[in-house]
């Protein structure tokens, strides 16, 4: 199973676990491409529309979200049926024929790096208009070192340690990289990067559910990421039953080259 296919199976409890992306991202978003509401918006990945309710909340309805699975577009399509203007179409982005172009600004969150960099981004540049944007953002990782993650980190290394997060890149080198990426399509100029950080804290139950969403987890032997998430849930137990976790979200922004 693809990375881009895992989401699919729990759409609802991606729906329900998965944290939601801060209101200021949005607002960042619309000051710089000045989006205006009779703008078309392009959304790449729409999963759950978690991103989708970002540009709704503040106005903005004339979306099309684009989204592989099928369970994931028929949820997000439900969750907006009073919007007639946001419409949602179950296809790979590479599949889309692009019907309602130009658009103004093209949007994904934590989803376009399963696409192709050099057609994906040369894909997108074809869909905007003239003055076009982009504001692409991902979830970032970062390790965290107390004394209850350090425990957990230790049942990766012994049930999964491809999964050991202290051997991943850097949050700064994960964010530079895809900056460069962006850079080296030669398509966009005036590219800013804006960091979003926050602490959120998950019983053992809520962050286990919250990990049986994530892509790499899914992808284990059931029997090993069975026995992980159990030791896992009884350290958190051990703990007190909480466990904070660190979010950093990564916008990237940049305009169509003239």
């Amino acid at each position: 199973m693809e990375n881009k296919e895992t989401f699919n199976a729990v759409a609802e409890e991606y729906e329900k676990y998965r944290p939601t992306y801060p209101e200021q991202l949005f607002e960042d978003i619309i000051q710089y491409t000045n989006l205006q509401k009779e703008d078309s918006v392009l959304e790449i990945g729409c999963g759950t529309g978690q991103a989708t309710s970002g540009m709704v909340n503040k106005g903005h309805t004339r979306i099309i979200c684009i989204e592989l699975g099928s369970n994931l577009a028929h949820l997000t399509a439900d969750k907006f049926r009073t919007y007639p203007a946001i419409r949602v179409v179950n296809s790979a982005f590479e599949q889309w024929d692009g019907a309602g172009k130009p658009f103004k600004l093209a949007i994904s969150g934590t989803a376009f790096h399963f696409i192709e960099p050099e057609y994906g981004y040369r894909r997108v540049a074809e869909l905007l208009d003239q003055d076009g944007c982009i504001g692409f953002f991902w979830t970032v990782h970062v390790p965290q070192y107390n004394e209850i993650h350090n425990h957990i980190r230790q049942h990766y290394r012994e049930l999964a340690p491809d999964l050991d997060d202290s051997l991943y890149p850097s949050p700064a080198e994960t964010i530079q990289e895809r900056k460069e990426i962006t850079a080296k399509s030669g398509l966009y100029e005036d590219i800013i990067v804006k960091e979003y950080d926050w602490i959120q804290t998950f019983t053992s139950q809520d962050y286990i559910a919250l990990l049986n969403t994530n892509s790499r987890h899914r992808q284990l032997p059931e029997a090993v990421k069975e026995t992980l998430l159990h030791r896992i849930q009884n350290t958190i137990d051990e703990f007190g039953g909480k466990i904070d976790k660190d979010y950093k979200v990564a916008l990237f922004l940049a305009r169509k080259s003239s």
